[in-house]
């Protein structure tokens, strides 16, 4: 791990390492999840204040949030990990420590304020339980990362920005979707988890995959799976069976050959499922809602 005298560590990170935390590539998770809330409420865009201020929250700030934390509170895993170091996850160094807090706080802290005099009391709820969940994941006293099952339950927190569209613009709540996404959210965590069980077991931390195993954690995120495409189904059979086809065929595959290195092969196509899923409904949702046929 880097190491540089006191008086050299920087007081901010910068901007291009700040992005580099935050994981771009998996932003499609909070803002991919914000538009399709929108469709799902009937609307095709929407300029309502609110929402335009959740788009911008759910990119950078959110993420940082979410990655920054779990990066930085990971770096006894991390500096065992082959995957961490670049787009899938920041290998943070010590004297990282102090600026990527404030970062996260400076970023953060304020857009929640401004948020919550811009919000429903309802969204704001969500979005503070959402933000919540994410700190009590990585950050000591609760840290639900070592805490096996709820490391992944605590993961619905994904899903949850599907929610807020409908409690801004006050339309119906997507139900059906909202729970698949939650049951998606804790499959998917199960099945990343993993690849890193060497890792994990070295550094002593405990997880539904370094409980269940390679294989039991397998069978474990494919139940999950299958229960969001049987919430799914009612609502759009095809992207269902894209979830199935997707999600359930990468856990058939790691339950054949049930190793953390098969899990790391197979970790991409984890990454691009939300754009695969997303991308069936998306299209049915923007086709039905131009011709007027949604909801």
């Amino acid at each position: 791990m880097s190491r540089l005298p006191a008086r050299a560590w920087p007081a901010y990170l910068p901007l291009r390492r700040v992005l580099v935390v935050s994981r771009p590539a998996l932003w499609v998770n909070t803002v991919g999840t914000l538009v399709t809330g929108v469709w799902l409420s009937g609307e095709l865009y929407t300029l309502h204040p609110g929402v335009l201020a959740l788009l911008v929250y759910l990119t950078l700030p959110f993420n940082l949030l979410i990655y920054g934390l779990n990066d930085l509170f990971d770096r006894e895993e991390d500096a065992r990990s082959s995957r961490k170091g670049g787009w899938q996850g920041a290998r943070l160094a010590s004297y990282e420590a102090a600026p990527l807090l404030r970062a996260t706080a400076w970023l953060n802290v304020p857009a929640l304020l401004l948020l919550t005099l811009a919000l429903p009391p309802a969204a704001t709820a969500v979005l503070a339980v959402s933000a919540a969940l994410f700190v009590a994941y990585s950050l000591p006293p609760l840290r639900l990362k070592a805490r096996p099952f709820l490391d992944g339950l605590s993961n619905v927190a994904y899903a949850l920005p599907l929610a807020l569209p409908a409690l801004v613009l006050g339309k119906g709540m997507p139900w059906a979707p909202l729970l698949a996404l939650m049951a998606y959210s804790v499959g998917k965590h199960a099945f990343d988890a993993a690849q890193d069980i060497p890792a994990d077991r070295l550094a002593g931390t405990r997880t539904v995959a370094t409980t269940l195993g390679a294989g039991g954690t397998a069978l474990y995120a494919l139940a999950w799976f299958c229960l969001a495409a049987a919430l799914l189904w009612p609502v759009s059979r095809l992207t269902a069976l894209a979830l199935l086809l997707t999600c359930g065929g990468m856990s058939l595959a790691l339950r054949r050959r049930p190793t953390p290195e098969q899990a790391a092969r197979l970790y991409p196509l984890s990454i691009v499922t939300p754009w695969i899923v997303g991308a069936v409904a998306g299209v049915q949702l923007v086709y039905l809602l131009a011709r007027g046929l949604w909801p």
